[in-house]
């Protein structure tokens, strides 16, 4: 299996805790967050590795190198913001397989990557989104499925009391995306031009976990992660 990883983020709300560093870098329980990510995705059995890097790449670029020399990786730089989209469209040039994942490296979701692949692959899906139910949000989007788990629209951000949110880690059908983006802007973000505005007219499921989950965006959550991977692997309910 392979992976995209979106490790680009200027990291803008974290800049009162880390500022000197990329936010995938920075330091959670003594090691750099990006570490605990690409073991995960490791264990979960993703051979192959996309770094879509942008603010302070030299800095994740000697992480990797310093770290990982062994791994089977590329990295795509973005010299201008290319926005989540063609961030990944830029990163697609290394994918080789019909269908890919894409990570969020400041989100940690503990999700079975093969059971995901098996039933994007199942129900011939041309997208597959891992989601988490949340409780009293106002950071996130809500994803609405039917009863087979298809996804049928996306709200925009506001409080909900309960829902199910996109998870950060989703898997693509290359062709699909690759259709679905051809007259596209070079800078576009998935999320808009890709998932809701196709939502409707194709296969677009929902792989729901119950697994661990944060993201690391906030300062909240940032020091919330210092303690939880001290016993890193993570799971369900630590």
């Amino acid at each position: 299996m392979q992976a995209i990883i979106l490790a680009g983020g200027l990291g803008t709300r974290l800049k009162s805790v880390v500022s000197d560093k990329p936010k995938v870098l920075s330091l959670v329980a003594e090691k750099p967050f990006l570490n605990y990510i690409i073991q995960y995705l490791l264990q979960q059995g993703i051979h192959h590795f996309i770094f879509s890097l942008g603010h302070l790449a030299d800095h994740v670029v000697d992480f990797l190198n310093e770290n990982y020399s062994n791994l089977n990786y590329q990295i795509v730089i973005e010299e201008t913001p290319l926005g989540t989209g063609g961030g990944i469209k830029k990163a697609m040039e290394y994918v080789t397989e019909d269908n890919f994942f894409i990570i969020n490296a400041d989100t940690f979701f503990d999700v079975s990557l093969k059971d995901m692949m098996g039933v994007h692959l199942q129900n011939n899906a041309d997208c597959t989104i891992a989601l988490k139910q949340m409780n009293y949000y106002d950071r996130y989007g809500t994803v609405i499925i039917d009863e087979k788990n298809t996804i049928v629209s996306f709200k925009e951000k506001q409080f909900t009391d309960h829902g199910l949110i996109n998870g950060g880690y989703i898997i693509f059908n290359k062709s699909f995306y690759n259709m679905a983006s051809q007259n596209l802007p070079v800078v576009f973000s998935y999320e808009k031009e890709i998932l809701e505005k196709n939502v409707a007219s194709t296969i677009i499921k929902g792989f729901i976990s119950d697994g661990y989950f944060i993201d690391i965006g906030i300062p909240e959550d940032y020091l919330k992660a210092q303690k939880v991977f001290k016993n890193f692997p993570v799971t369900a309910g630590n």
